[in-house]
């Protein structure tokens, strides 16, 4: 057999190609422009010496917006396959449902973080000065998680119709205000009073607030199909909501323990002391620049998946599956070495004062090479898996892995094996992602995840 008959399976056609890059392009602009913007932010943080705080307090922000994804996704699969099969009444009805869901996440933890800052801050750190300023940025924070919850279920909504323009022009305009009035609060800039690092979360508060402001005008007036009337978009019977719950609630709970887990995963690098987290944030926040390639390949895979899987083309859905693994390959090649590349220079704009840090985030930044090359093949298996429903297995492959790999391999690491660099100890972790990719190819292969949602909706 020869490497043209062993590749064929999984190159698209031109269509596919073109399809996948209208898709992608402006989610990938937008998570680019973003991960820009908040390197920005966080050098105005920095300028005032508080990453770590703000970093710490921003974990809970992070907590929310993962488990409100879960439900944002869950909504999402059948908004994209009721997409594919042209049914608008019961896209309302998704969306509508989505709402709520999403919407009572986000109440939860804003309630969680007004009466228990105090504990949740000391789970991540034991450092006094820097947890009265994670306080000071959290009492603020906290009235920004609904309107930031619901931007992203409105997001998903775009995402599901193929309008991902939208959430480019309106999430790339709200994160230009949030450094804007960041500039203008942390500083005390056009008379206004010098707030630091409760600026910089009434910065994130206002430009959300205003960016969900944008989101229901502009859809409402450009009538989107996803948009009614109330009736009709929250009017839905038990039957339905249980449908869609049946499918969403593992995504849920994985994303719950995917953000335990994660939360955890600093709790060990924060045993490491202060140096090693303010390393890390920074780390964190560079390889977050490079998201882009991750997020726009992922949206037009479970976009244009859940949307062939909905019409009843599943063979044809099988075949854009494998497309999308040779997109996978191609691009996970690009990304590392961007990466690697990328490290020292991106590092040296934080301008630094403490060369351990400086060394250790280099490092933390170059282990990304391998996980985010890692994670693309991830997002392109999850991505496959939740728009076909397979949201159990999905919930295994995602936080399953994270609790019984990760975690224990982080905590033996640094609290048996007693590893005080942190960049070994978060490239050590990545055999986590690794087992992830061959359990998820093997499940992938299997077929199981192809299936029409639409005809077991009531």
């Amino acid at each position: 057999m020869t490497l043209r008959h062993l590749v064929q399976p999984y190159l698209g056609t031109k269509d596919f190609y073109k399809k996948v890059l209208l898709i992608s392009l402006p989610l990938a602009l937008q998570q680019l422009l973003s991960s820009a913007m908040g390197i920005v932010d966080t050098m105005l943080v920095s300028s005032i010496g508080q990453v770590t705080a703000v970093g710490t307090a921003a974990q809970i922000d992070t907590m929310a917006i993962t488990v409100a994804f879960g439900a944002a996704s869950g909504a999402g699969i059948f908004m994209t396959q009721f997409y594919g099969a042209h049914d608008v009444d019961r896209q309302r009805k998704s969306f509508g449902l989505g709402l709520v869901m999403t919407s009572l996440i986000a109440l939860l933890f804003a309630l969680a973080a007004f009466f228990f800052s105090g504990p949740l801050l000391r789970f991540y750190l034991d450092d006094p000065q820097v947890l009265a300023y994670s306080s000071q940025y959290l009492s603020v924070a906290l009235f920004g998680y609904l309107p930031t919850i619901l931007m992203m279920t409105f997001s998903f909504a775009y995402r599901s119709i193929h309008k991902t323009h939208v959430p480019l022009i309106i999430g790339t305009s709200a994160m230009a205000l949030k450094i804007f009035l960041s500039y203008v609060l942390i500083f005390g800039m056009f008379g206004m009073p010098v707030l630091g690092v409760r600026g910089a979360a009434l910065a994130t508060v206002i430009s959300q607030t205003l960016g969900l402001i944008t989101y229901i005008v502009y859809s409402y007036r450009s009538k989107q199909p996803f948009m009614g009337s109330l009736g009709k978009m929250f009017g839905f019977k038990r039957e339905f909501a249980s449908s869609i719950l049946k499918r969403s609630y593992p995504l849920i709970v994985n994303e719950a323990f995917f953000a335990l887990g994660s939360t955890l995963y600093i709790r060990a690098f924060g045993s490491l002391g202060a140096q090693a987290m303010e390393s890390y944030y920074v780390g964190n926040q560079i390889a977050n620049l490079f998201l882009f390639m991750i997020q726009g390949i992922s949206t037009a895979n479970a976009a244009i998946l859940g949307a062939e899987l909905g019409s009843g083309s599943l063979e044809r859905a099988k075949k854009t599956g494998n497309a999308f693994i040779s997109v996978a390959v191609i691009f996970s090649i690009i990304l590392s070495i961007s990466v690697l590349l990328g490290a020292s220079p991106l590092v040296a704009m934080f301008n630094l004062s403490d060369p351990v840090v400086v060394t250790q985030a280099v490092l933390i930044v170059r282990v990304f090479a391998v996980r985010l090359s890692l994670r693309l093949f991830n997002v392109i298996i999850f991505g496959s898996l939740r728009a076909g429903g397979d949201s159990k297995f999905l919930a295994f492959l995602d936080s399953g892995i994270l609790w019984l790999v990760g975690l224990p391999t982080a905590f033996f690491l640094v609290s048996i094996v007693r590893i005080e660099s942190i960049a070994l100890v978060f490239l050590l972790v990545q055999v986590e992602q690794l087992v992830r990719v061959i359990v998820g190819l093997k499940r992938y292969f299997s077929g199981a995840w192809i299936r029409n949602l639409t005809l077991e909706v009531n």
